[in-house]
């Protein structure tokens, strides 16, 4: 089937993660994405480990649909080539320091004179304007300025990050939604527009229901470690060999939990009441449980409680994760032909589009300068023109 954003060509000029996870879920998606990157090392994130037959996991997570075009962006003439290209782009995507697009003469004032139907996508760190609309940005900084580190993290510890690139990440996935959502709106305005977002944005847009005990209370949530900040018991406990996570969201789930577990008096205890109570009386309910608990596995329990109707699920590792029956029923990962690896296997993108069916990785992520000559031709440069910046060195094949 037809995929929802086939016939969509987006120029991707993003490195390393935030920018290169949008396009990788257009790729996904459907769009052609032509990743340009400069001649000799590439995408930054190349040169980073570990290292899968001398391809860094970290290139490979998050650039797969793709096609590479290795181009000089410090020359007049590879300039001139990337200017080309994104008047016959759809899209444009970059996550360059704020003023660098200016200088290149890819920025959305420039571009849209001739080309008024381009949708021009940008990631910065903080903002293109503002105090800190110059600093550049770094996944870390954003976790901790956004405050999203300051609620992760056991109550008498330090703030902590999550574990994965979160602001990289999620802004990523704000820009693809922007994006796509542009894409409609050109259908009935027949204009491009810009769309930006910053990695601050992006996870300050996440806070949820924290953000909003702030904004209508005044009141600044501590962290709360492996447990729920208002519902309990909703969190981590201890079974005989792990952890495993109980979500007892409301009261009949609450009541269940107490009969599954032995403990049916515990609804009349006064301490226990409601969930206001419970969450007051958080630790001597986390013993009680905890102590019934010891008696059974982690995934014993959690197959007893499901059973019951109590939401419960084992803290995996990856690799239990990735061995479990259901992970690997749903298809949550992918195996494509990498022409130096051999099987890749790969993350699926955890949309499923009933049209279009379960496979979503249909390109593996590609060698510096792989389709340089190919992109090129596909996208109207003509042969003359392409043999001559190749002898020139202004694009790159691949090695």
């Amino acid at each position: 089937m037809t995929l929802p954003l086939e016939g969509i060509r987006v120029l991707d000029l993003t490195r390393a993660l935030s920018g290169p996870f949008c396009t990788m879920i257009l790729g996904d998606l459907g769009a052609d994405v032509l990743k340009a990157e400069p001649v000799g090392e590439g995408d930054m994130c190349r040169a980073w480990g570990p290292f899968d037959k001398g391809i860094g996991c970290f290139f490979l997570s998050v650039n797969r649909n793709k096609r590479s075009l290795a181009v000089d962006f410090r020359s007049a003439e590879g300039q001139e080539t990337l200017r080309d290209l994104a008047l016959q782009a759809d899209v444009l995507v970059e996550n360059f320091k704020p003023g660098t697009i200016e200088k290149l003469g890819l920025d959305y004032e420039t571009l849209k004179k001739n080309n008024p139907r381009l949708i021009h996508a940008t990631i910065t760190g903080f903002g293109s304007d503002g105090p800190y609309g110059t600093w550049p940005g770094f996944d870390q900084i954003a976790q901790g300025m956004s405050g999203m580190m300051s609620l992760s993290g056991e109550p008498d510890g330090p703030p902590t990050r999550l574990g994965v690139p979160l602001a990289d990440l999620v802004s990523g996935m704000w820009l693809s939604t922007g994006i796509t959502a542009a894409i409609h709106q050109r259908t009935a305005t027949g204009q491009g527009q810009k769309v930006d977002t910053s990695l601050l944005a992006a996870v300050v847009g996440m806070l949820c229901v924290q953000g909003q005990r702030y904004l209508s209370l005044g009141d600044v949530p501590a962290r709360a470690g492996n447990e729920h900040p208002v519902i309990y018991p909703y969190g981590a406990f201890q079974a005989s060999d792990a952890l495993v996570n109980i979500a007892a969201a409301n009261q009949t789930q609450w009541k269940k939990l107490c009969d599954t577990l032995g403990l049916s008096e515990l609804p009349d205890d006064p301490d226990f009441a409601d969930n206001t109570l419970r969450d007051k009386n958080r630790a001597r309910l986390r013993g009680l449980l905890n102590e019934k608990l010891a008696a059974k596995t982690a995934i014993e329990w959690s197959k007893e409680l499901m059973e019951a109707g109590i939401p419960a699920g084992p803290v995996y590792d990856l690799g239990q994760m990735f061995n479990d029956p259901q992970v690997q029923h749903q298809g949550m990962v992918e195996t494509i032909t990498h022409p130096v690896i051999g099987d890749l296997a790969q993350l699926s993108n955890p949309l499923r589009l009933g049209e279009v069916g379960p496979k979503t990785v249909r390109i593996p992520p590609p060698a510096l300068g792989e389709h340089s000559a190919q992109v090129l031709a596909d996208w109207g440069v003509a042969a003359d023109r392409i043999d001559a910046l190749i002898a020139a060195g202004h694009v790159q094949g691949a090695k």
